[in-house]
């Protein structure tokens, strides 16, 4: 029943800027926790940037200050502003909902960043 769809992914030069959203369909009665995961072949889905129900947020620290978190509930979407990009950010960046019975995830979008 719940569906989170990432969008915004594509390509941009090193020093871009992109915005991800994660849209979600369906009920979360209550959750935990929001959250962007990025995974690259050969490493595991790390952390990019995470909301907590309460508002406090807390970031890789690769990416604090470049990135930001952010939710609109009236329109049940999590952000994540990504600015000055490196090609080290070039990942498949997923949405992730931490709920009272599960975890559930989008099927994710991919940002590459190259000159």
């Amino acid at each position: 029943q719940v569906q989170l769809v990432e969008s915004g992914g594509g390509l941009v030069q090193p020093g871009g800027s992109l915005r991800l959203s994660c849209a979600v369909s369906g009920s979360i009665f209550r959750f935990f926790s929001m959250g962007w995961y990025r995974q690259v072949p050969g490493k595991q889905r790390e952390l990019v940037a995470g909301l907590s129900s309460d508002g406090s947020t807390n970031y890789a620290d690769s990416v604090k200050g470049r990135f930001t978190i952010s939710r609109d509930n009236a329109k049940n979407t999590v952000y994540l502003q990504m600015n000055s990009l490196k090609p080290e950010d070039t990942a498949v960046y997923y949405c992730n909902v931490k709920a009272i019975i599960r975890d559930y995830w989008g099927q994710g979008t991919q940002v590459t960043v190259s000159s």
